[in-house]
C-alpha cells in the first residue's frame, strides 16, 4: 500500500496562459511515452521480476511516474485556466472542448486516446528492464522538446525537474539489469 502525501512532487505555479504548451503537454498525460504508460508498465512488470530488489524497484519507480501524472495534469491545467471559447478555437482546441469542455482526458498531445498498447511487457525481466530504459530515454527527449517550446521560467523548472527524474529511472533501472547480468540471475520458475 502507499501514503499519499497531499503536495506535488515538485511546486508548479504557473501564471500565464499557454494553450499551445498545454496541447503539448498531453504527450506526457496520455501518450506512448506518457507517465501513465510508464506508470502503469513499471506496475505490471514488477510482478515477472525475479526478486524483491527488482519488485521494489519497479514499485518505487512506478508509483513515482503517478506523482508524476499529476504534476502534468496541473501544469496543463494552469495552463488553460480561464480559457475563453474563441482562445480554445484558435488553438485548435475545439475538439477537445467539444467532448471535454475544458476537463482533463487520457490523450497524447494530436488527441489520440490512451491506449493499453503502450503497456508493454514480455515476461522476460531482463528484456523489460531494456525496454524500461528505453522508455525513459523517450520521456527525456520528449521533455527536453517541451522545455524547448517555452520561454516561461514557472513551466520550465517543473519540466526539467521532470526531465531529471527520468534520467535518475533510467539509471535505475541500468543498475538493476547490471546486477541481474552481473550475478547470473534465472527467471523464477
Amino acid at each position: 500500500m502507499w501514503l499519499y502525501e497531499k503536495k506535488l512532487e515538485y511546486p508548479i505555479d504557473i501564471k500565464k496562459k499557454d494553450l499551445t504548451l498545454a496541447k503539448s503537454l498531453y504527450s506526457q498525460y496520455g501518450g506512448p511515452d506518457s507517465e501513465l504508460a510508464a506508470a502503469l508498465r513499471y506496475l505490471n512488470q514488477r510482478y515477472t521480476m525475479p526478486d524483491d530488489k527488482g519488485k521494489a524497484l519497479l514499485t518505487d519507480i512506478a508509483t513515482e511516474e503517478l506523482g508524476h501524472l499529476e504534476m502534468i495534469a496541473t501544469m496543463i491545467y494552469q495552463l488553460t485556466k480561464n480559457t475563453s471559447i474563441d482562445e480554445l478555437k484558435k488553438a485548435d482546441f475545439s475538439g477537445h472542448f467539444a467532448q471535454h469542455d475544458n476537463g482533463l482526458f487520457i490523450n497524447d498531445a494530436n488527441g489520440v486516446p490512451f491506449t493499453t498498447s503502450y503497456i508493454e511487457t514480455t515476461g522476460d525481466f531482463i528484456a523489460d528492464l531494456e525496454s524500461d530504459m528505453a522508455a525513459e530515454q523517450r520521456a527525456r527527449a520528449t521533455y527536453e522538446h517541451l522545455i524547448d517550446l517555452t520561454t516561461d521560467p514557472d513551466a520550465i523548472g517543473p519540466l526539467s525537474f521532470l526531465r531529471e527524474r527520468e534520467v535518475v529511472h533510467y539509471q535505475r533501472f541500468k543498475e538493476l539489469r547490471n546486477y541481474y547480468l552481473e550475478n547470473k540471475i534465472q527467471k523464477n520458475s
